[in-house]
């Protein structure tokens, strides 16, 4: 098996983590979501009632998770949400580092709450994205039909990425078009490879 590295994307909501993921794909690299991995964990209907036990019905009329009304609970209400991250974290993690293991190699992972659930040490590196607060609430009030005051919430109840220190994690700065954002993912990557071989 080639040796395996793994790499988290994170950023706060809105910054591109899911854009910069799909690029790593497409220049053929393996990744990883953990909002993925959560999505097949909420398919099974034993996690869902262990979810409903905690947060009331959170179940849609089919007996599946209905994510809004889940989302709606605990973004308004943050002992609900760091309990919501403290039953779902170790799970997520497990499952993606068993993939990721099995995979081999250079892997990417992206983890949206990495600084909130203190795993920054389970992985050999961290790619930091950033973006201005304002492009981010644009860009999740059209993607999630919100209403912008709904959006700056959900920012307030995360991790403060402008006064967050990342001078020892890796940087990308997504303030322009995806043609610059993909130019300094290949800068990024050659930096890795040198690090971690070329796998």
């Amino acid at each position: 098996m080639k040796q395996n590295k793994k790499i988290a994307i994170t950023g706060g909501i809105g910054s591109g983590k899911s854009t910069v993921l799909n690029m790593l794909e497409e220049k053929g690299y393996r990744v990883f979501s953990c909002d993925k991995i959560y999505s097949e964990m909420t398919a099974d209907k034993n996690f869902v009632e262990k979810l409903c036990l905690r947060f009331g019905d959170v179940k849609d009329c089919d007996g599946k998770l209905d994510r809004k009304k889940l989302s709606d609970i605990v973004f308004k209400d943050k002992g609900a949400l760091d309990e919501l991250n403290k039953f779902t974290h170790p799970e997520i993690y497990r499952e993606m580092f068993r993939q990721a293991e099995e995979a081999g190699g250079l892997c990417f992972c992206e983890v949206p709450l990495l600084f909130e659930s203190g795993a920054e040490a389970l992985f050999d590196g961290v790619i930091v994205i950033l973006r201005d607060e304002e492009e981010r609430i644009k860009s999740v009030a059209a993607r999630d039909n919100l209403p912008e005051n709904e959006v700056l919430k959900r920012i307030s109840n995360q991790y403060n990425y402008n006064k967050g220190n990342f001078e020892e994690y890796y940087v990308i700065h997504n303030n322009g078009n995806l043609a610059a954002l993909s130019d300094q993912l290949d800068l990024l990557i050659i930096k890795l490879k040198e690090k971690y071989g070329r796998d």
